[in-house]
């Protein structure tokens, strides 16, 4: 019978081989992966066992804490109450394992009589006692019907660990977490469980699948908080609770020179994570669905992808996913803002045998996602856009990026959208202010790309071409759109690059119908910032700066 599952690196093959040789000479029912027989199906067969296994010894060691199986495993045990942690190798155990105490057999050499080994031993029986059976959580409360899913993506922020040894700071731990689900509650694409039914979990050792069952969410939000001397820790890791992944993690130092004020630098810092973050899994949800029968958030959720590649052919295949989005939902804000996104992008390229019509489409579209969502900092940022280039309305457009902000500080597609009108109406600096926050709230997410473009433009504005080239040039790794070309041909013309700059401009116009000076009016209002970029142009064309004699901001 297994009673205990091993999850091990075959680096550690002979230590752990010792391990389960005592633990078996102990009567203690073992496995680990050398009892798979031949032409069994390798992952089902350890499933299986992981499943039926009353606990599971895991092994760490610093090739095991880089595996992503190891880790997978062990989650998966610590959610079940299963979980016992051994150590072969010094190392330092991943975020939230090294709050649970662990036995140290780095110096073991096999003897039964060793003082560490009859620890573990003594933990292992006990935990053979005491663990829930198989296929339940420890503590389930299996009674309790679930609530079911929203139709939007919903989470619940369980009560932060307190690892400090101190009750005093059980008020920090519980602040944390009220002050976070603030933040949360800012995105409006996101369902959130309110602070008081998360903190009445505390202290009753509820799985953190048994708790998204329990609140009838798909994500969790666990914290652990560890305070020494006048520093303190906080650990979080956002867990999807249908499988129990973990999708995102990250650690915070700081001084508690300040409690409040850190208290709202963590949940900014967060709550601008946890958007895009459970946005891209639900957007890979949505992609692993059959095509048929998909409601009008889902095809909304496969339209974003497309959109950011910026390539002619993808955003056309968007807007059509967003228009069949909006048929069956005609007040749906995001889908709305989207789609008006869609027609700016077809239009600034020339992409239509009948921009005119596009224009139309994307003001109207603009308006109608400002009516049914005038509270959706994401709809709003993406109007304010709109109405900058549609309407040139930069007043407009900047109240609107400002509500944006205002109603989610962490939001970085706010952001850059205040970045990209300041940028529009002359005052690069600040346009670089609001795009440095928005590069820090999503520093590796899919739409870094579009916040480093922006700011090679305004290092172009700034005249320093240097540094708008080296933006321009990343971009244009990741993400081959008609924009950084554009930036890069000025760029590169004004540091006397002739052949990078002359590169710059062909690519450029291989990949939109809109003549190069028509695109540069419709990114500034501004005389002194389209001079430097016509210049450019015309020190790329061979005709020299003096060929411009119209900086007028009028295409």
């Amino acid at each position: 019978m297994t009673e205990v599952f091993v999850s091990y690196k075959r680096e550690n093959l002979a230590a752990v081989g010792r391990l389960v040789e005592a633990l078996r000479a102990e009567g203690i029912g073992v496995w680990w992966d050398q009892d798979i027989p031949p032409n069994a199906a390798w992952e089902a067969t350890i499933e299986q066992a992981l499943e039926a296994a009353k606990l599971v010894i895991v092994a760490w060691s610093p090739a095991s804490v880089a595996s992503e199986n190891v880790k997978a495993e062990a989650r998966w045990a610590r959610a079940q109450g299963r979980l016992l942690q051994v150590f072969v190798e010094a190392c330092e155990p991943p975020l939230f394992f090294g709050e649970r105490q662990g036995v140290d057999l780095k110096h073991w050499s096999g003897e039964a009589a060793d003082a560490a080994f009859r620890a573990l031993l003594r933990a292992v029986r006990t935990g053979l006692e005491t663990a829930p059976a198989a296929g339940a959580g420890l503590d389930s409360p299996t009674d309790t019907v679930a609530p079911p899913l929203p139709s939007k993506p919903s989470i619940a922020v369980l009560p932060f660990a307190n690892l400090s040894g101190d009750p005093e700071q059980d008020y920090f731990a519980d602040g944390m977490v009220v002050e976070i689900v603030e933040a949360l509650s800012r995105i409006r694409f996101i369902f959130v469980i309110a602070s008081g039914s998360s903190l009445s979990l505390k202290g009753k050792g509820v799985s953190a699948q048994d708790a998204a069952r329990l609140l009838g969410v798909r994500y969790v939000l666990e914290g652990s908080i560890r305070r020494a001397a006048n520093r303190i820790r906080i650990g979080v890791q956002l867990i999807d609770a249908t499988n129990g992944a973990q999708i995102w993690t990250h650690r915070f130092e700081d001084t508690l020179e300040d409690v409040f004020a850190l208290q709202d630098r963590v949940a900014l810092a967060v709550a601008g994570q946890i958007g895009p973050t459970v946005q891209e899994a639900e957007i890979r949800r949505a992609s692993a669905r059959p095509t048929e029968n998909m409601g009008s958030y889902d095809l909304y959720l496969r339209a974003i992808p497309p959109v950011r590649t910026y390539a002619e052919e993808a955003v056309l295949q968007a807007l059509d996913l967003l228009n069949r989005a909006i048929v069956l939902d005609p007040e749906y804000g995001s889908a709305l803002s989207l789609a008006a996104s869609c027609h700016y992008l077809i239009v600034n390229y020339r992409w239509s045998a009948d921009p005119e019509s596009n224009r139309r489409q994307g003001i109207e579209l603009t308006h109608r996602a400002i009516k049914a969502a005038r509270d959706d900092a994401q709809v709003l940022a993406g109007a304010a856009h709109c109405i900058a280039f549609f309407e040139r309305d930069l007043d407009a457009a900047a109240v609107l990026a400002e509500r944006a902000v205002a109603l989610n500080p962490g939001s970085a597609l706010a952001r850059m959208s205040n970045g990209l009108v300041r940028l529009r109406s002359g005052d690069p600096d600040l346009a670089v202010e609001h795009l440095e926050t928005a590069r820090r709230l999503d520093p590796i997410g899919p739409d870094h790309p579009a916040y480093l473009s922006f700011m090679g433009m305004a290092r172009l504005y700034q005249g320093r071409f240097a540094e708008a080239v080296a933006l321009e040039k990343e971009v244009a790794q990741q993400n081959d759109a008609p924009l950084p070309h554009a930036v890069l041909a000025a760029s590169e013309a004004h540091l006397g690059h002739a052949a990078a700059a002359q590169t710059a401009l062909a690519r450029y116009r291989s990949l939109s119908q809109t003549p190069i000076e028509d695109f540069a009016r419709a990114y500034s209002r501004d005389p002194v910032q389209l001079k430097l970029w016509l210049d450019g142009i015309a020190i790329a064309e061979g005709r020299g700066p003096s060929g411009i004699d119209d900086a007028s901001v009028e295409p």
